[in-house]
């Protein structure tokens, strides 16, 4: 609903036109007109652009009100800040039936941002749809194709030429669609939406599992697959299971060596790889705002800890609006969006007396530097004792590489603390003992750093700043200072550390900590170092104990934007061309999956059974397969290649129960296909934690693939394989894991009166002519049955066209 005064020449009517809609406001909105400010009907006058790129697109705290207002006199009870930005987008406000954890909200989110290895085949589908032009407003990042080699100049310009068809084919592609395009040397996606698109209560969902970085400005920001940002892209309603909500309390205030990474790193090993699913994570309480008492730059602080949400499993991750962001907002050219966030504020933080489904305390005076893994990010331990666990365990204390950046840890503070420590080094005559890297976020952090001195430092200490780009986080790191299978340890602020991920090889051990404390490890070169307590010994043998950490929280000259790397799209792109090339290795048109035929699926070949854990990375490796990202037959090449099968304990090794020979798992899958063998894949707890990887649904699916068995699903792996018209499925009773054999054969039965709620059964057929029956639950809505009926979301999209 919009007020809009009539305007007069004398004040007097103005005012009586301004009461008059005040008072109607509340005539229609009852308890709701308390949130309705004098301010906000003023406000209605003007429009203020969602961001500087986009003019014709605004803000609309107004419907994100009147949507609150409608939900909360309908629920009757105060609301989190999450539920308002989720509630506040719904499809249909009066209608829609909401219950947390259990029924599919409809939603209309803002906007879509894609990272440029997930675009590929998102913007694929998105042609496949036949449509025009995008719905809403949406961005393509270039920022997971550049390899981390040499340093940032280099590894830039090679990148660009070794991807060049790629890059073009993105480039033609936001052009003829109405897209953003970022292009490479811009930065890490996240880093962009921050400054450029995230603010509170805005929704956005992008094709990266960091995407809720940018809840650090208040906004909800989901990670998705690509199928879910063609639904928003194509202005369909988009499916979100309602939320759970996890509040976390911040109370007291950090100090010292203890850094914002180290409440999320904390929280993940609380809550663990899992416990955030299906929920959203709110961070409140007096703690959020002490923060900004530390010389903590709170924006990207609470970004930090949102981004490293996804390590919990958690649908997002939030924090309420105040004044730090409204700072960020107006040192970002953003001051009329912070004008009407200040008005509308009420919308944008937790009603008094909200609920929550679970709550943890945090005492952030209490807090210790946090370091986390080796192998998985929710293996906390204090850095004060990491050394000694180390050493119990058998892992190597000698620090070979600390890698300090990454979308997770890259702003301008984080770099001027690291610098900080670096001019202390330096100082007495030391330099980092182990190989030290700096990945800078974004083109306007790089330009800054290099402007204010911080990349000097952080290179005469021993760093080498690598390319605005994901780099060694995500895997692609040319890394030559050890052999594949060599035994060593790297300390990062990444975000991820599972086996294998920053440099292929399995048998680096990875920790994952804030960049202060990787930045004071290299410096010892050890992990049994606690910058708290212990000393180094400086170039004349004199003892001496770092100082802890002081960084700016924002340059004191403005950043300074660098080169200007954003195309925008022409008005009409109508005429623009688009070429794939059919003898592409790393581009391929996509051809529709065939609809179900209408029967129970009969005599399914256990494809493998995973033992362990298997993420994304298990499924759809990156590293060097990035490049074929776009090539859905090259990429299926690396199918659960990185699994473990039950059966052998190895890697990419199973059995062909057509031939009796091993192979590897997507040899055997595509002999399989050939010979008319559909089949499944059996897995254990949270399969598919992770990325967003859409490929990892993709690939079990073009490969002849038909359902994933497993005993819990992460969230986004499972919304993915339901897209692609593949079944995933989960054991009633966990324990029916043990039952299956590797080489059974398992028929599901029931899928003509698939229903929502209704198990489907499964019959095992094992080799010695036995047979058993086991129950399988499942989550899908009526309209996800349509998509596994259709073949594929897409097909059924094509389908609802005609």
């Amino acid at each position: 609903m919009q007020f809009i005064p009539v305007v007069n020449e004398s004040p007097l009517p103005f005012f009586y036109s301004l009461l008059h809609s005040l008072c109607y406001a509340m005539l229609v909105l009852g308890d709701g007109a308390r949130r309705l400010h004098v301010s906000a009907a003023l406000s209605a006058k003007a429009s203020v652009a969602m961001s500087r790129f986009e003019a014709g697109s605004a803000v609309n705290y107004e419907k994100l009100l009147n949507n609150i207002s409608i939900v909360r006199k309908r629920l009757n009870r105060p609301l989190t800040l999450s539920e308002k930005i989720v509630y506040g987008h719904l499809d249909d406000p009066v209608g829609q039936e909401i219950a947390r954890g259990r029924t599919y909200l409809r939603l209309r989110p803002d906007r879509v941002a894609m990272q440029d290895a997930t675009a590929q085949m998102a913007m694929l589908q998105f042609i496949s749809s036949g449509l025009p032009r995008v719905a809403v407003p949406s961005t393509i990042h270039c920022d997971h194709l550049i390899e981390a080699q040499i340093g940032g100049a280099q590894d830039l310009q090679r990148a660009k030429e070794v991807n060049q068809e790629v890059y073009n084919f993105l480039a033609t592609a936001a052009a003829k669609y109405g897209v953003g395009f970022w292009k490479p040397g811009s930065g890490i996606i996240h880093q962009i939406i921050l400054e450029n698109y995230a603010y509170p209560g805005v929704m956005l969902i992008g094709t990266d599992s960091h995407t809720p970085n940018g809840g650090g400005l208040g906004a909800i920001c989901i990670g998705v697959g690509g199928a879910d940002a063609v639904d928003v892209m194509a202005g369909i309603p988009w499916e979100l299971k309602c939320p759970n909500v996890i509040g976390v309390k911040l109370t007291g205030s950090l100090s010292g060596w203890t850094s914002p990474k180290d409440v999320i790193l904390k929280v993940a090993g609380i809550l663990t790889v899992k416990g955030g699913t299906g929920a959203i994570v709110e961070y409140h309480g007096p703690g959020v705002d002490s923060i900004s008492c530390t010389d903590f730059e709170l924006h990207f602080s609470m970004a930090t800890i949102c981004n490293m949400g996804a390590e919990i499993g958690a649908t997002t991750s939030v924090f309420p609006y105040n004044h730090r962001m409204k700072t960020y907002l107006e040192k970002t050219g953003r001051k009329e969006i912070a004008e009407l966030a200040d008005e509308y504020k009420e919308c944008l933080v937790p009603d008094s007396g909200c609920h929550y489904d679970q709550l943890i305390e945090l005492n952030l005076s209490e807090l210790k530097p946090h370091i986390n893994g080796p192998f998985t990010p929710d293996l906390a331990h204090p850095v004060s004792e990491v050394g000694a666990t180390a050493q119990k365990n058998g892992w190597p204390l000698d620090i070979k590489v600390g890698l300090i950046g990454s979308c997770t840890n890259s702003s301008y503070e984080d770099m001027g603390r690291a610098a900080s420590l670096a001019k202390q080094a330096l100082d007495r005559g030391l330099k980092c003992k182990a190989q030290f890297t700096v990945t800078p976020g974004s083109e306007q952090i790089r330009a800054t750093i290099e402007r204010d001195g911080y990349a000097k430092i952080l290179r005469d200490v021993g760093g080498v700043v690598l390319a605005n780009a994901c780099g060694p986080c995500i895997g692609q790191w040319d890394r030559r200072d050890v052999k594949k299978g060599e035994k060593n340890t790297i300390v990062t602020s990444f975000n991820r550390n599972f086996t294998a991920r920053n440099d292929a090889n399995p048998a680096t051990h990875a920790f994952v900590t804030s960049p202060e404390i990787v930045t004071a490890l290299a410096i010892a070169g050890t992990l049994n170092f606690n910058p708290e307590t212990d000393y180094l010994t400086d170039s004349k043998g004199e003892k001496f104990k770092l100082v802890a950490p002081t960084g700016d929280e924002l340059p004191s000259r403005d950043f300074d934007p660098g080169e200007d790397t954003y195309q925008h799209p022409p008005t009409e792109g109508g005429s623009v061309r688009v070429d794939v090339n059919p003898q592409s290795n790393r581009l391929q048109l996509l051809e529709p999956f065939l609809k179900w035929d209408g029967k129970d699926l009969e005599d399914l070949q256990v494809l493998i059974k995973v033992k362990g854990k298997c993420t994304t990375d298990h499924i759809s490796a990156a590293g060097p397969w990035l490049k074929f990202r776009g090539h859905l037959d090259n990429i299926s090449n690396n199918l659960l290649i990185g699994a473990v099968n039950i059966d052998n304990d190895a890697v990419n090794k199973i059995k062909n129960q057509l031939t009796g020979e091993y192979g590897g798992v997507p040899d055997v899958a595509r002999f399989y296909k050939a010979n008319g063998v559909q089949w499944v894949v059996v897995g254990d707890e949270n399969y598919g934690e992770g990325s967003s990887r859409e490929h990892a649904a993709l690939e079990p699916r073009h490969l002849g693939g038909r359902a994933i068995i497993v005993k819990s699903f992460a969230r986004i792996h499972e919304t993915n394989l339901k897209k692609q018209g593949l079944l995933p499925l989960t054991f009633s009773d966990p324990r029916d894991y043990d039952k299956i054999r590797p080489d059974d054969k398992i028929s599901i039965v029931g899928l003509k009166s698939f229903t929502p709620g209704k198990p489907l059964a499964a019959v095992l057929k094992h080799s010695d002519g036995s047979s058993e029956s086991i129950v399988l639950n499942h989550t899908f809505n009526e309209t996800q049955i349509e998509w596994f009926q259709a073949g594929s979301a897409l097909n059924r999209m094509k389908q609802l066209q005609k």
